[in-house]
């Protein structure tokens, strides 16, 4: 496995691996690439195929702004961490559910995430982020999980074999809610499934 390998069309293993803001400022003491690579690998390319390729197309190369990928065993130990000098969580981390760690395994020889996939965050340079899921709906791209975090933050999107559709937005404190996106909803549900 290598570093500059192509995920999809357009990006690379160590772009969706090293992209995060934590990894950046920790780099040193991160292993940030899958140590479960064939199956982890697999569910990344699927999101690319899927997913990203079709936004990139869509959308442009130059555009499009990877914010958070593949989250490896050691990112999410810092990631759960608090920055020495803020004091701050360097990161919101739910590797059971929001399929960051793909098909990566614990110590008790577990998949960090029982929910099959991959995820990512991105954003769309210049164009608020709901009109970007306005255009992944109107393509029918087969998503499993949509996160809506307001008009000028990256949206987080997975693919996953369990097809869910499932699409939250959240409340000014970071609650998830669906309030306010029935619309969506209602797209959501005329996406058919599509299998790798």
């Amino acid at each position: 496995m290598t570093n500059d390998k192509k995920i999809g069309r357009y990006l690379t293993l160590a772009e969706f691996c090293t992209c995060s803001n934590t990894y950046r400022r920790y780099r040193d003491k991160i292993n940030p690439f899958p140590q479960n690579p064939l199956e982890t690998l697999g569910a990344l390319e699927n999101l690319s195929r899927f997913i990203i390729d079709p936004i990139i197309d869509h959308f442009g190369r130059d555009n499009f702004h990877l914010t958070y990928g593949f989250c490896s065993p050691d990112l999410k130990k810092y990631l759960a961490k608090k920055d020495p000098i803020t004091g701050e969580k360097n990161g919101r981390v739910a590797p059971h559910l929001d399929q960051h760690m793909a098909a990566e395994i614990n110590a008790h020889n577990q998949y960090y995430c029982s929910r099959p996939g991959a995820a990512c965050d991105f954003a769309i340079l210049n164009i608020p982020s709901s009109l970007v899921i306005d255009w992944i709906l109107s393509q029918k791209l087969p998503f499993d999980s949509l996160y809506f975090y307001g008009d000028t933050r990256p949206i987080h999107i997975s693919y996953g074999s369990q097809h869910k559709r499932d699409i939250w937005t959240f409340t000014e404190t970071g609650v998830p809610t669906k309030k306010g996106i029935a619309p969506w909803q209602e797209l959501a549900k005329q996406i058919p499934p599509s299998s790798p």
